[in-house]
């Protein structure tokens, strides 16, 4: 089934009730709550993200994919560091340091902008250009700055819940790492190495955020703070690929100023 398909089966499917009931949820109830969205919400569904990963698109496509997506990942450090001004408790900022030096490097690691930075570096990106972020879509920096104001905005509890996306990110990384070696000749396994990196990376990220979720959303009202704040970072995800989609893929329409292949 394609991702259009998928969509439109999703559109035609029971609607998926987000509002938590007046009791409350179950720890258990939450997390259950939380895939679902996923499942149903996630940007895997996206027709893009079939297109980059089935090997649809061209390269000049896949450079625009690129180039944008490097501003997410400039933003994920800034975000995690307003979201570490928020922690009172020095082992939860202990804890939560680790993903910023995942973003920024620290020591012998170079860190995920870095190897994010190769990819574009092997995809003929100037490396300047890229780091200035002059090329990227408004869609693409009003979602990600929504995301970071989200963060520095919201309670600790929120902040930390709209990670759970990583819930759902292995699968994803795997379906990229694969679909893009086995479908572009200008793809090698150097240039996934933000991917298989993020692979070991994602699974131990999340088992804290939704521990931490777990134990102190409890309340109704904490409950549907989260449910919201999950709900947003997906709304964060697919506006990317929705700015990619209609400037790159159809109709075109390229934002004045933005990458033009």
């Amino acid at each position: 089934m394609s991702a259009a398909e998928l969509i439109a089966a999703s559109a035609t499917a029971p609607a998926l009730d987000t509002t938590v009931p007046a009791a409350g949820l179950s720890p258990d109830g939450l997390e259950a709550l939380l895939r679902e969205i996923g499942a149903r919400r996630y940007h895997k569904l996206h027709p893009f993200h079939k297109l980059l990963h089935g090997g649809k698109l061209s390269k000049p496509q896949v450079q625009a994919w690129a180039l944008n997506r490097y501003y997410y990942q400039a933003t994920i450090p800034r975000k995690d560091a307003a979201l570490m001004s928020k922690m009172a408790d020095r082992a939860t900022r202990l804890e939560w340091r680790q993903r910023y030096f995942d973003h920024d490097g620290i020591g012998d690691d170079e860190g995920g902008i870095a190897r994010w930075l190769r990819l574009t570096d092997a995809l003929g990106l100037p490396r300047d250009y890229v780091e200035s972020t002059r090329g990227i879509l408004p869609g693409t920096r009003f979602a990600c700055d929504a995301y970071l104001n989200f963060v520095r905005e919201k309670t600790l509890l929120e902040g930390i819940a709209s990670s759970l996306t990583e819930l759902f990110a292995p699968g994803i990384h795997s379906e990229r790492i694969s679909g893009m070696l086995a479908n572009y000749d200008f793809i090698d396994e150097a240039m996934m190495g933000y991917f298989t990196r993020r692979l070991g990376q994602a699974p131990r990220d999340v088992e804290f955020a939704l521990t931490y979720v777990k134990a102190h959303a409890r309340t109704a009202e904490a409950h549907q703070a989260v449910v919201d704040a999950l709900l947003f970072k997906t709304q964060v995800l697919w506006t990317q690929l929705d700015a990619l989609h209609f400037a790159y893929v159809e109709p075109g329409l390229i934002a004045p100023g933005a990458f033009r292949p």
